[in-house]
């Protein structure tokens, strides 16, 4: 049995005679059912089981074809139901009404028995492979949320063994003495464990972000301090391309008393500055600077990270989108996306600017204090 016998097609038209002619086209074709006015049509459209396409005449008593058709597309049951007006109306304003009101064609009598069969199945073909593309958009939809749920245990499971990763060089130690050497391999296994924790906590942040359901819990941190603490930790990476990196409060190095506080959570900020700075020194030229500035600015206390490469042209329009990378081979494309959600999550803005001759600068703006060396006790 092939597709086409089964599919129904309503006609509906007040003139028996009208349908006979139809039906007589169409019958080898398709199940065929008719109505002989327009109540009548919707109730069966409306059924449990309803045609896959509508012969509709316009000219008839009570509810003519445009009310009909009318009903048929305002209704969630019915509106996907392909509807061809077949009338004796000729009229080009007839027929720009009847494509407004969702009609998807419009043959006029007396009719042509090939034309009507190649309307009829275009259109049946086109609505087929608009199911088929709803369906495989479907089945992508539920592949998308089946992975996002796999990716979502994965990260909790994964906590259960990096706690012993985390946990054994302490009761190494305990169990005996070690030398220096041991020690330090000893740090290094306890380093990385907690930094894959604090990856998998990240993962799931940013999960908890893009879904509307992260507790953002604002407290007064020193993100200078925090920005210190990073240009430390990736020093080696900076040396690697002999790029230096300076920090400046506004305009000048800071003092050791200096501070910068925003309200925050500090290791949102770590994460998302330490992102930031390291994607500033993968970009930029070697033997070149990077510059970490902060500033106060009508009322906002504002960050910015400046290098002196250029993002691509290609990506400045989508640099914080999802996915979004180029010219990096193990770059995920998450670095800025997820940037982008921790400024927002933390009630700030995040901004970039690029050009060939000035380089590329990353601001970011959080509502808050700034510089308070009074407060460098909060």
């Amino acid at each position: 049995m092939s597709i086409s016998d089964k599919l129904k097609i309503l006609i509906v038209d007040d003139t028996p005679e009208n349908i006979d002619v139809l039906m007589g086209v169409l019958k080898n074709d398709y199940k065929m059912i008719a109505a002989l006015n327009g109540e009548k049509a919707l109730k069966m459209a409306e059924g449990k089981y309803p045609p896959d396409l509508i012969l509709l005449d316009i000219m008839m008593p009570g509810m003519d074809g445009f009310e009909v058709c009318s009903r048929l597309k305002a209704a969630d049951a019915t509106r996907d139901i392909p509807v061809i007006f077949i009338t004796a109306k000729s009229e080009t304003e007839d027929e720009t009404r009847g494509l407004e009101l969702g009609a998807v064609d419009f043959i006029t009598k007396p009719i042509s028995p090939p034309v009507v069969r190649a309307r009829v199945r275009t259109h049946l073909s086109l609505m087929l492979a608009r199911q088929e593309l709803e369906r495989q958009n479907e089945e992508l939809r539920d592949a998308a949320r089946l992975r996002e749920d796999v990716e979502h245990i994965t990260r909790h499971d994964l906590k259960t063994p990096l706690n012993a990763i985390i946990g054994l060089p302490d009761l190494l130690t305990l169990k005996g003495p070690v030398n220096a050497e041991q020690e330090k391999i000893i740090g290094m296994i306890r380093e990385s464990g907690y930094k894959m924790l604090n990856m998998i906590n990240r993962s799931l942040d940013i999960f908890k972000m893009e879904r509307g359901i992260y507790l953002f819990h604002p407290e007064p941190v020193d993100i200078l301090q925090t920005v210190t603490k990073i240009t430390v930790e990736i020093r080696d990476i900076a040396w690697s391309k002999r790029i230096s990196l300076k920090v400046l409060l506004r305009g000048a190095p800071p003092a050791p008393e200096d501070n910068f506080i925003v309200m925050a959570e500090e290791l949102l900020c770590y994460s998302m500055l330490a992102n930031l700075i390291k994607n500033a020194i993968e970009a930029s030229p070697d033997k070149e600077k990077v510059t970490i500035s902060f500033s106060e600015e009508s009322d906002e206390a504002v960050i910015r990270i400046h290098n002196k490469g250029a993002v691509p042209e290609d990506i400045r329009d989508r640099f914080f989108e999802k996915y979004v990378t180029s010219g990096k081979t193990t770059g995920t494309g998450l670095g800025t996306y997820s940037a982008r959600l921790m400024a927002e999550i933390q009630k700030g803005r995040i901004s970039m600017t690029a050009s060939e001759s000035e380089g590329t600068t990353v601001t970011v703006r959080f509502p808050g204090y700034g510089s308070v060396r009074e407060n460098k006790n909060l």
